[in-house]
């Protein structure tokens, strides 16, 4: 159940002095604001998406992982993230639960940069330098139903989350006769993300398992397109895709492979439309007790249509993402009716185009009822 930071769009930079001088210099000024403040909009409206923690991703991590626990839990785009962030599921991502109430929570740190050289911009002079930090920690309910759909089990639930997020840019135009304008925005904000939800199916046969979901968001009105630093969207999304993981309970190995597709709504405050995205995460692990497993986690993640609208000025922005990195988990009881997981991980970004680079640490806990135990019988043994 990204978090990533949701970067809004500012209205305006902190510039270096330029004076005109003279009719000639004057119209060079306004036609260089012009500019500028036309590549300032269009290009932190790519970054917003990249360093926004994509809320709708993250709902999908927590539901999805959260779930499947009780049985053992853009890049590019508009500024270079998208609606799903890279690693939001891990391991047992499609084992069933146990039914019932479930209580997931989710605390995300993010950490991403981009030097000048960062190709936000194509065939322009204008380079930028992104550093944008958020830590987010978002709840929420899922239920799971006893009662089986399609010889599945089905599950729903809703969430938000309450974050930090800090963002810095720096911004470079050169302009007609080789002037130049250069200038910084820095942005800190705490507020809520969307509210989320999501739905899924799974099913299992011996050590198979498999999953199909849907997810998206609904806006909840906080999103700001004046300012750099925003955990909502701006529009609306809608992810859908299917999982599989194989668990075998008496050798303890376990991977799980989760893949989807997130189709993007129109930003009515910046008439930017971010294109169709593919994510597929994975995770590996190994059961070195009843309890505890250990492994690597991953994820790739490319956009694979171009962006859209009247403020996708920049052409198609399609970006890719590839990361790796460690993951731990714990189950344990929590008194007679209940059970907890909780999951470690983190994430490295091994390849990144049109989109920042850094890293994300992920702590995961899932609080659902516990398997239920067998009575045993309290008749005496009859023997001969």
């Amino acid at each position: 159940m990204t978090f990533r930071s949701r970067i809004g769009q500012t209205s305006a930079y902190s510039f270096g002095n330029v004076r005109g001088r003279g009719r000639k210099d004057k119209k060079l000024l306004r036609l260089c604001r012009l500019v500028v403040r036309e590549v300032s909009v269009r290009q932190t409206d790519r970054i917003r998406a990249r360093n926004r923690l994509s809320c709708g991703a993250l709902a999908a991590s927590i539901l999805t992982a959260g779930i499947s626990i009780d049985a053992k839990p853009a890049f590019a785009d508009a500024g270079g993230l998208s609606f799903w962030l890279p690693g939001l599921t891990a391991s047992l991502t499609a084992v069933p639960g146990q039914p019932g109430w479930s209580w997931l929570s989710v605390y995300v740190h993010l950490n991403d940069s981009a030097n000048g050289s960062a190709n936000f911009v194509r065939n322009t002079s204008v380079v930028a330098g992104l550093q944008a930090r958020s830590d987010v920690l978002a709840a929420g309910p899922v239920y799971t139903f006893a009662t089986p759909v399609l010889g599945g089990q089905a599950a729903f639930g809703v969430f938000s989350a309450l974050g930090n997020v800090d963002v810095g840019i720096d911004a470079t135009l050169t302009g007609p006769r080789g002037n130049t304008i250069s200038g910084s925005a820095h942005d800190n904000r705490t507020t809520f993300t969307d509210v989320f939800w999501q739905g899924s199916l799974k099913w299992n046969s011996g050590v198979n398992n498999w999953m199909v979901y849907a997810t998206g968001n609904i806006p909840s009105g906080t999103y700001d397109p004046t300012r750099l630093a925003n955990l909502s969207l701006g529009w609306v999304a809608v992810d859908a895709g299917g999982a599989y993981t194989y668990l075998d309970q008496k050798t303890g190995h376990e991977f799980s492979v989760n893949a989807g597709f997130t189709y993007n709504f129109m930003n009515p405050d910046t008439q930017y439309q971010n294109g169709v995205d593919f994510h597929l995460d994975w995770g590996a692990s190994q059961f070195i007790s009843k309890s505890v497993h250990v492994g690597l986690a991953g994820y790739f993640f490319q956009q694979i249509s171009p962006d859209s609208g009247l403020g996708a000025k920049l052409g198609a922005f399609e970006g890719r993402a590839v990361g790796i990195g460690p993951q731990i988990g714990f189950l344990f009881p929590l008194g007679e009716h209940y059970s907890g997981y909780l999951n470690l991980r983190a994430y490295k970004d091994l390849e990144t185009e049109n989109r920042p680079e850094g890293y994300t640490v992920w702590a995961q806990f899932v609080l659902s009822p516990a398997p239920e135990q067998k009575e045993q019988s309290m008749k005496p043994r009859l023997t001969k």
